[in-house]
């Protein structure tokens, strides 16, 4: 039966491949979110665990599965192999720190009062749910241009690689679902709606996967700085964002735990699979 399932698979269009790569990020987010339903609140010891680990798995993704394969396509254009990589990477971090100032978002655990980007009179609710987007809008551009990739039949891109990135990615967006939800649910938003936004943070990401799979089809010269861009967002957002929200409480210790299991995990599913 898996051969079958493989065999099918490979045989889509890698934007086909994206796409329902990313849509099962999205689904493991939605299931992260339902979490709603049966419960009103998650212990705030085990929610900057699943923090932690979202930020290592999101490191690990980083290097394995984006700037080791970018830095070896690297190696087949007439530049120094360490420009690709390097120009992506900063334009990655330099894109999310741009939305960053720009889209009105509100942070896990802030105040309404500490919003970010440009001010708006947005409810919580829609503040919070921006706030996970940034996150999922380079998760999914990692999935589609890893599938891009293999298309392209570039050096390093590897089936097995681009499908551990996504298992990768969905596992982390998990307790992001929970991160979104549950505090929407103790504001007092209905099991319905707090589901409801918190599966919608990660609609972003078949949306940035398709455009990431359709660009290095068009242009595969740009693939190594792809990418880079992909994996200096992810790092952009894991530092400016996600290890801060484990530190705010008593729980450093187990949330840096947290983010070297998430690390390992990743790292595991990318030298196994890839």
């Amino acid at each position: 039966m898996f051969e079958i399932v493989k065999e099918w698979f490979l045989e889509l269009n890698p934007i086909w491949q994206a796409f329902l790569a990313t849509s099962f990020t999205w689904f493991l987010t939605a299931m992260g979110a339902a979490l709603v339903f049966f419960f009103k609140a998650m212990n705030r010891k085990v929610l900057d665990i699943m923090l932690g680990f979202t930020g290592g798995v999101m490191i690990a993704a980083s290097y394995w599965s984006l700037l080791a394969p970018a830095i070896e396509m690297s190696e087949t254009l007439s530049v120094p192999k360490w420009l690709p990589p390097a120009v992506g990477f900063f334009l990655g971090a330099l894109f999310l720190y741009v939305l960053d100032k720009w889209l009105p978002h509100l942070h896990l655990f802030n105040k309404i009062e500490q919003a970010e980007g440009v001010k708006t009179k947005w409810s919580k609710t829609v503040l919070l749910v921006l706030a996970i987007t940034l996150h999922n809008i380079p998760e999914g551009l990692a999935v589609g241009v890893a599938f891009g990739a293999i298309a392209a039949n570039m050096p390093g891109a590897d089936l097995g690689a681009a499908v551990a990135l996504a298992i990768g990615i969905g596992i982390q967006n998990f307790p992001e679902g929970i991160a979104v939800a549950m505090p929407l649910r103790r504001q007092g938003v209905s099991r319905l709606k707090s589901f409801w936004w918190g599966q919608l943070s990660a609609i972003v990401e078949p949306i940035a996967g398709v455009i990431g799979a359709a660009a290095v089809l068009v242009a595969q010269p740009i693939l190594p700085y792809a990418l880079a861009f992909a994996a200096g967002a992810m790092i952009y957002v894991v530092i400016e964002e996600v290890v801060p929200e484990t530190q705010l409480d008593k729980n450093t210790d187990l949330a840096t735990m947290g983010l070297i299991f998430g690390f390992i995990v990743m790292m595991i599913l990318d030298v196994a699979l890839g």
